[in-house]
């Protein structure tokens, strides 16, 4: 399967990024497609979009400054398929992408991601990070909108609203 687009464009409020997308979404070819991932659904409750978006729209969230991306391309049913290299190398790649394009907020979906970015291994709190990997940039973790996450939708809700209020300011 072949990975789908990214979008992006310069001065971004906030720059998404996943793990990889999923075969739903390599097949369709679009962010967050996979019935079961809550993430159109915690950018509406939260207060990031004034509707619930469906998949097929990613685009169109450009035009309020919200990009999408994947540490790596590649799509595969779980990430942990993913290899050490397609990390390595992903992590380059997703740098130079944010170095390019300087979005305000970098919000990684989901603690995992975060981690094989920036290499942090140990404790790594929700929300706002004290250093981004980017300097000029904000780095955000949110927990992953994946329906196999255990969290409650409300907690994951209510860390999206930290997000929703520091583009605010």
């Amino acid at each position: 399967m072949k990975p789908i687009s990214d979008h992006l464009k310069e001065g971004l409020k906030v720059l998404f990024v996943g793990f990889n997308p999923s075969i739903r979404s390599a097949e369709v070819g679009h962010h967050y497609a996979n019935p079961n991932n809550r993430f159109w659904k915690i950018l509406f409750e939260s207060g990031l979009t004034s509707r619930k978006y469906e998949a097929v729209e990613d685009f169109q969230l450009l035009e309020f400054g919200f990009g999408f991306t994947n540490i790596v391309e590649r799509p595969t049913r779980a990430a942990d398929e993913i290899t050490k290299v397609e990390y390595k190398e992903g992590r380059e790649r997703l740098k130079r992408k944010i170095e390019h394009f300087k979005p305000m907020v970098v919000c990684f979906v989901g603690k995992g991601v975060y981690q094989e970015y920036s290499g942090l291994k140990s404790s790594i709190p929700w929300g706002r990070q004290i250093k981004s990997v980017v300097p000029d940039t904000i780095d955000f973790v949110a927990p992953s909108s994946s329906g196999l996450v255990r969290m409650k939708v409300d907690e994951i809700v209510d860390i999206y609203k930290q997000l929703a209020d520091l583009i605010a300011e």
